[in-house]
């Protein structure tokens, strides 16, 4: 019941002679004492691009880039207290946990912003086991574009049965040739397109050459995507990984399609694999989205030693089903939400004719015209939230809703719902298998996606893109449970 400051994690160990799971009764036996801590917001330095480069000025929980992993329990209270010594506003958003609204991190909406010098607590009890995160959600490009990010893990109250469990938060940065951030948050091309995609990629912190592994293991690697606009495709040379979870909720485990994991910005995708390549051999984890643009992320580097089973285990790869309400799709409500906007191929904005803007934001994202870059369903509110934003719908209470989410623009969108997570059906008519619940749902350029949940979660609610320059920009709703 602690938050750790060691990436990667190692929850697991392994009985040497017998190749057993030994952690895993331990922690079934831990007490479930309530969690009580305080994560401070502060200027410091990190080494981003690795030895024999210069330090970077970032802003940091605690310290660290990215900040402690904060370990929870399901169903076990939390007080985490957040101290702001930055030189501006800031608060925190617990990124996918169903909580209860007034802890959901977004100024002016939510709560009222952490001023410098001046804390905030946040109390809730997650209901869900899995991986989710935690990010500020005011001036969120920049203070999320210099660093401030942390990973929260709350543990199953029935652990998997693995090896080692591992987290890799991923990460990209706009780094000059002097090692700083480069300036130019909020560019406004950049706004209308794909957004501030880096020069520099890091694995918890750091530019990573290779990441230990041992023949014969049985793995589970969290991998979280904490890029402002970065989409990633991973593909882990040599083995063959089993996706067994979702933005921290468990789904029938199946083989990625193609072998490569789609990883938008703000997801989460729980892989498990055997590690059962060769004694000393490195296979390269390749990141393939953008043509023409493939990279290593990393290496995994097998020791020399023998294998340490010699099959893999029998245990279930796929952690328990979290306690979600099922939507009664013969009663539930229909909603349709349209994506628009963006620049063209042609140099035009596609989709805003006759938008009406959400008010000038901070850092001038706005198209040529002085209007915001990005709209849904014609309205654009522009920023990080705040008070008096009217619900672009409004659920009742216990109701199941489907909503289709239609992406009229050229570029890719991760569309994040705060406070839920949301069945996927069908994308551009195909029904959507493996029963992947998300409240991140990445989406192509003129893709339809339909979505199911139960509205059970009071209050108003976001709705916006996670590439950080369009929810800036305009792509951004409220939707309502009342």
């Amino acid at each position: 019941m602690s938050i750790e400051f060691s990436y990667p994690i190692s929850r697991r160990s392994l009985l040497g002679a017998g190749g057993g799971f030994l952690l895993a009764t331990t922690l079934r036996a831990r007490a479930a004492a309530p969690i009580d801590r305080r994560i401070v917001a502060a200027p410091t330095r990190a080494r981003l691009a690795g030895v024999g480069h210069p330090e970077t000025d970032v802003w940091a929980y605690d310290g660290t880039v990215p900040g402690p992993i904060v370990r929870l329990r399901q169903g076990v209270p939390a007080r985490i207290v957040v101290e702001n010594q930055l030189d501006q506003d800031t608060t925190v958003h617990w990124h996918g946990i169903r909580l209860p609204n007034a802890m959901d991190g977004v100024p002016g909406l939510t709560q009222p912003p952490i001023k410098p010098g001046e804390s905030f607590t946040y109390e809730f009890t997650p209901p869900d086991a899995g991986t989710f995160w935690y990010h500020p959600h005011a001036n969120s490009l920049e203070q999320l574009g210099r660093g401030l990010a942390g990973a929260v893990i709350v543990e199953e109250r029935e652990p998997t049965m693995v090896d080692r469990d591992l987290l890799w938060l991923l990460a990209d940065w706009r780094l000059t040739a002097e090692g700083e951030i480069a300036a130019g948050f909020g560019n406004r091309m950049e706004a209308a397109m794909s957004g501030r995609v880096g020069n520099t990629v890091t694995l918890n912190g750091r530019v990573s050459e290779e990441e230990p592994a041992r023949a014969g293991e049985r793995i589970r690697l969290r991998l979280v995507n904490g890029s402002l606009a970065r989409v990633m495709a991973l593909r882990f040379e040599g083995h063959r990984p089993v996706i067994v979870a979702v933005d921290g909720q468990p789904c029938d485990p199946h083989e990625p399609k193609g072998g490569r994991i789609l990883l938008g910005p703000a997801m989460r995708i729980d892989i498990a694999f055997d590690l059962q390549g060769e004694p000393g051999r490195r296979y390269r984890v390749i990141d393939d989205f953008y043509d023409g643009l493939s990279y290593w992320v990393t290496q995994l580097a097998y020791d020399e030693k023998a294998p340490i089973r010699a099959h893999p285990p029998d245990a279930p790869l796929s952690p328990l089903r979290n306690p979600l309400p099922e939507p009664d799709l013969a009663d539930a409500e229909r909603h349709e939400l349209t994506l628009q906007g963006g620049m063209m191929g042609g140099g035009g904005m596609a989709g805003m004719g006759g938008m009406m803007g959400g008010g000038m934001m901070e850092g001038g994202m706005m198209d040529m015209g002085g209007r915001a870059a990005w709209a849904i369903n014609g309205m654009a509110m522009t920023g990080d939230g705040h008070a008096g934003m009217e619900p672009a719908l409004t659920f009742q209470r216990g109701r199941s809703m489907v909503v289709t989410l239609r992406n009229q623009t050229a570029w890719w969108h991760p569309m994040h719902f705060h406070g839920h997570s949301m069945l996927v059906l069908s994308r551009n008519g195909a029904p959507v298998p493996h029963r992947q619940w998300q409240d991140t749902v990445l989406m192509a350029p003129k893709d339809a996606v339909e979505v199911a949940f139960v509205a059970d979660n009071p209050g108003d609610w976001m709705l916006h893109c996670h590439v950080m320059d369009h929810q800036m920009a305009g792509m951004m709703t409220v939707l309502r449970v009342a």
